[in-house]
């Protein structure tokens, strides 16, 4: 268990970010704990009042005007919270059903939205961590900072409510949602990919075979969200084993099936086998943790919506299309992840199958492709793209890759187009190519 904590440490730091649970709460409380140390330090301190101007609270010896605007402040700020948890489940429900259930994951993930919800909860918490400081028996007493205090609360709710209706108006516009969706996806590439491009092939090792050493049955179905790979090192070179992960990050391991294989396995122990289960992650939904393909299908997710006969927005999925290149275009640029890690050097220890090139341009293009056949302005886009794509980088793999996919997209739109529309394509395949090879 003390091996596992920093795992879960780390999932509860994504959920602290992407949930409207812990960060209201958490700010709720600490406001909540503030206004009962406040009002007990100016009872024990009372000449703590003189330093708020009378302008600001004149009525120094009422406890019943402090509890009224106490009372007032606490019962109003409930009042706008409900009315915020109604937005929040109407744009909700737009976003799932206009553009996919899948991008909810960057709703809730929002801070300004968290952050909302925290302010009016702890001014709210405030309010009434302070009411029972405010009484007249036994001896009257009125705590006036504390109420000045929850005043402008009160104020500072106000305002934020009047820029969460401003956010809200632009969150749900699609433009901000594929951006926001595309800059998390970005920081999960660089955070995995720290180091740019050298140039230089990874070491290709001899993968452990099929059916060499013992498989590790997964105990609970589930998405791989979050892979230890440094905790799996550590494992390895202390049992002397080598261990291969079955299944890469994102991807769906049902209970029962090979999760790892690991040579000599009577050096794992049932203790130690659950030490090497703590290192993986594995919830009902797919993350952006590890995860960079999920952010990829959220985008495309979007556009496929958007050129559907029910929907025919071409112009969001132009969009969604120049932000694929955006995160390609960052993909391309950083050293890839190796597949097989080494310690010592030429020692191979663990084996993780990793997301490569290939896959991520055949999410990010196939199904955009083969939908949009009969559109020329999405076909034209995804030529573009393809060439920003190659003016970034110098990789022949990666130009090859382009080459192939431009040239079946040209010819898959040619059998449904307009000749002067084929045309175009070509015009533009040619000068695509013109710059590969240049």
């Amino acid at each position: 268990m003390p091996r596992r904590l920093p795992l879960i440490f780390r999932a509860f730091a994504y959920e602290l970010r992407g949930g409207f649970l812990i960060r209201p709460f958490v700010i709720a409380l600490a406001l909540g704990v503030v206004g009962a140390a406040l009002s007990s330090l100016e009872e024990r301190a009372p000449a703590l009042s003189a330093w708020v101007p009378s302008i600001l609270f004149p009525s120094r010896q009422d406890p019943q005007t402090a509890q009224l605007i106490l009372s007032a402040i606490a019962t109003s700020i409930m009042t706008v919270v409900s009315i915020v948890f109604a937005i929040l489940l109407m744009t909700l429900t737009l976003a799932s059903t206009q553009f996919s259930p899948r991008i909810l994951v960057s709703f809730v993930r929002d801070r300004a939205t968290q952050w909302t919800l925290g302010v009016l909860l702890g001014t709210f918490s405030y309010c009434i961590a302070v009411l029972p400081a405010a009484r007249s028996l036994p001896v009257a007493f009125v705590p006036v900072v504390s109420v000045t205090g929850a005043m402008l609360l009160a104020l500072v709710a106000v305002a934020w409510l009047i820029f969460f209706i401003h956010h809200i108006s632009q969150a749900i516009s699609v433009n901000h949602i594929v951006d926001r969706i595309a800059r998390d996806t970005e920081q999960v590439i660089e955070g995995m990919m720290p180091h740019p491009q050298t140039g230089f092939a990874p070491t290709v090792h001899r993968p452990m075979p099929d059916g060499e050493g013992a498989s590790i049955l997964n105990p609970r179905s589930g998405y791989i969200r979050f892979i230890d790979t440094g905790r799996l090192m550590e494992l390895a070179k202390e049992w002397r084993i080598r261990i291969r992960v079955e299944r890469g990050v994102g991807q769906f391991v049902p209970a029962g099936t090979p999760l790892v294989r690991v040579t000599r396995e009577n050096r794992v122990s049932p203790m130690r086998l659950a030490e090497l289960l703590g290192a993986f992650d594995i919830g009902p939904t797919r993350t952006l943790q590890q995860d960079v393909e999920f952010g990829v299908i959220q985008i495309v997710d979007i556009a496929l919506r958007a050129i559907s006969p029910a929907v025919n927005d071409p112009s969001t999925a132009i969009s969604c299309i120049d932000q694929l290149s955006s995160i390609l275009i960052c993909w391309c640029g950083r050293a890839p992840l190796p597949a097989v890690l080494f310690d010592p050097p030429h020692v191979p220890r663990v084996e993780i199958p990793r997301i490569g090139l290939e896959g991520l341009l055949n999410t990010a293009f196939d199904q955009i492709r083969h939908y949009a056949a009969a559109d020329l302005a999405v076909n034209l886009r995804l030529l573009r793209a393809m060439g920003d794509i190659a003016s970034t980088t110098q990789r022949s793999d990666v130009h090859a890759a382009l080459r192939r996919r431009a040239r079946d997209l040209v010819d898959r739109a040619a059998e449904v187009l307009l000749d002067s529309d084929a045309v175009r394509l070509r015009q533009r395949l040619a000068s695509l190519e013109a710059r590969l090879t240049a």
